[in-house]
């Protein structure tokens, strides 16, 4: 089956073009520019981006940075809020790790240029956004405070004498070598066992073609996959690459069912999925149902302020109630001049559509928006593959537990993106990657071929349907048997190009979501089965899978009496 596949492609590492490197960054969103720049204090650096820095999703952000600043906020606090929010599944030494570094990370940001949103005093404005208890989160230019932080942190990386970018650059694969051969630089075929150390990545560039680059440390900060869903906020680049790669070179990942839904995208027909930031409701809007009915107090006594998870359940639920296909936030009282201030961006999208929000209700409906699973790190980034790190939305660090609070990814990528850019000179030590011989030797297959649009629109379809933010088991037994079936057409098959891989990717991701889903018989965070609709302290673990193995190792959540070194973790997923 499609889970011993090591490889994409087949190829000879010693036929094709050799680029070197001391320090590898695979993205170039927040998590990634920021890794590059501490990684390039100490090495020299290559970050590569699938697309360019404007498409990754951390351009597309419009909330803000949470973080503490405010003189009558504090970490405790913070640390509170986002512990309610992960619904018992926080690794609370990795929560207090971020939130403690997020205002020196802030205030770093201001020192490179950042122009943050300020009241009439001078004073930083602080927006409110479910979940916090505190108006937190810095925001820049109203609604653009991801396009502000990526146009600050990629000037940073456009000046540094040691980082190169190659942009168009799609990374395919890790490359790594098991225990037995490392010392030795033996050769690594597509049978190598897992783990041992990553020695680089192999990859497409748009115009030279396939290219190995080796690093005694590459960092993945890939981004998300919510592409593996037919409605999401995310942009076309989110196809779960850094996921499924890591998963194919034996990385562990974890607590894959805990796929994020935003309760507020534009839903208008025939459109793509525009988010509309939860800070809309941290300034007062409601969310009404089609007869005007403001609702959310009938789920929850925080109302629209209540975690993404519950507001996206309530959506739903009230959509069916009232046999319609959205509901809608109601900004009319707010006032123009308020609003227009705060919101430049999504006044402007929209008047694309005529819709005024001092005369009409936005119409709205839930979409995936951030993937809380992935590679498995502890409090610095590293992963059970030695060399191998991970931040930022790749990552599983146990910050967001089973339900992300809002606007701590920005955060969380400035902070563990910088500790594993610094930490990750440690490799030094390993001694220098030269060219390896490297043998990916794959069959060519006899069996039919799907339609790869066909296969690509069909999963995404069935995850929204059956894997989205209600799950059954009877449904989720379904899905899985569907990605056996294109899995069994489709993983076999070689294709020389980024829709091919993209595929393969997709569905490599969609089932772990699936299996994980199917393993977690309870409700907990973003993650909802209508089979078990209460939480159970048996599963109160993170789930780790691994290819190769059918069920997950079950690692423990860590409380603050375990110490905020959690290099236990990586020992942990070493032995799984």
């Amino acid at each position: 089956m499609f889970y011993q596949r090591r490889y994409l492609i087949p190829f000879r590492s010693a036929l094709l073009p050799q680029i070197f490197t001391e320090v590898l960054v695979v993205g170039g969103g927040v998590a990634g520019a920021r890794a590059a720049l501490a990684a390039a204090e100490h090495s020299d650096v290559i970050m590569i981006s699938k697309g360019s820095a404007t498409e990754s999703s951390t351009a597309w952000a419009q909330g803000g940075i949470a973080a503490v600043l405010d003189a009558q906020d504090s970490v405790d606090e913070h640390v509170a809020d986002t512990l309610v929010a992960g619904a018992g599944l926080c690794d609370e030494p990795i929560v207090r790790t971020v939130i403690e570094g997020g205002a020196t990370r802030v205030r770093e940001l201001q020192t490179w240029g950042m122009r943050l949103d300020k009241k009439a005093d001078g004073e930083l404005a602080y927006g409110r956004e479910g979940g916090h208890g505190k108006h937190r989160i810095v925001h820049s230019d109203g609604d653009a405070t991801g396009a502000e932080l990526i146009r600050a942190l990629h000037e940073q990386v456009n000046g540094h004498d040691r980082i190169r970018q190659f942009d168009q650059c799609f990374a395919m694969d890790l490359i790594t070598l098991d225990t037995a051969t490392a010392s030795g630089g033996a050769s690594t075929d597509s049978n190598a066992a897992q783990g041992g150390r990553c020695v680089g990545v192999i990859t497409h560039h748009a115009k030279y073609g396939l290219q190995m680059i080796w690093a005694g440390a590459v960092i993945l900060a890939s981004g998300g996959c919510g592409k593996v869903y037919r409605e999401t906020t995310n942009p076309s680049v989110a196809t779960g690459d850094g996921h499924a790669m890591a998963f194919r070179a034996g990385a562990a990942l974890a607590d894959m069912a805990f796929m994020q839904f935003h309760p507020t995208t534009l839903y208008i027909a025939g459109a793509s999925r525009s988010l509309i930031t939860e800070a809309v409701r941290g300034e007062g809007a409601y969310l009404v149902d089609r007869n005007g009915h403001r609702f959310m107090f009938d789920y929850d006594e925080r109302g629209e302020l209540a975690p993404r998870d519950i507001v996206a359940r309530a959506n739903l639920s009230q959509m069916a109630k009232t046999a319609h296909s959205c509901v809608y936030l109601d900004c009319r009282h707010i006032g123009a001049e308020r609003f227009n201030a705060r919101f430049p961006g999504i006044t402007k999208m929209l008047a694309k559509f005529d819709i005024d929000p001092m005369t009409d209700t936005i119409p709205t409906h839930p979409s995936a928006h951030y993937m809380i699973g992935g590679l498995r790190t502890d409090v610095h980034g590293r992963t059970n593959i030695r060399g191998l790190y991970a931040c930022g939305e790749a990552a599983c660090s146990g910050l967001h537990g089973a339900n992300r609070l809002a606007s701590n990814s920005l955060l969380e990528g400035l902070v563990l993106g910088e500790i594993a850019g610094r930490v990750c000179q440690e490799t030094k030590s390993d001694g220098p990657v030269g060219p390896i011989k490297v043998i990916s030797d794959i069959p060519l297959s006899a069996k039919s071929e799907l339609d790869l649009a066909d296969v690509r629109s069909s999963l995404r379809s069935v995850m929204w349907r059956h894997v989205g933010i209600e799950r059954d088991g009877m449904h989720l037994h379904e899905v899985s048997e569907m990605f056996d079936f294109w899995a069994r057409y489709t993983m076999d098959k070689i294709f020389d190009e980024r829709l091919g891989w993209e595929v393969q990717n997709l569905l490599t991701v969609g089932a772990m979501i699936t299996r994980s889903a199917l393993w977690r018989a309870e409700s907990r965070g973003t993650h909802y089965r209508t089979d078990f609709p209460e939480s159970s302290d048996e599963f109160r673990v993170h789930d780790i899978w691994q290819r190769g193995h059918d069920e997950p190792e079950m690692h423990q959540v860590l409380h603050e009496n375990t110490g905020g070194d959690q290099s236990g973790v990586a020992e942990e997923v070493k032995a799984s």
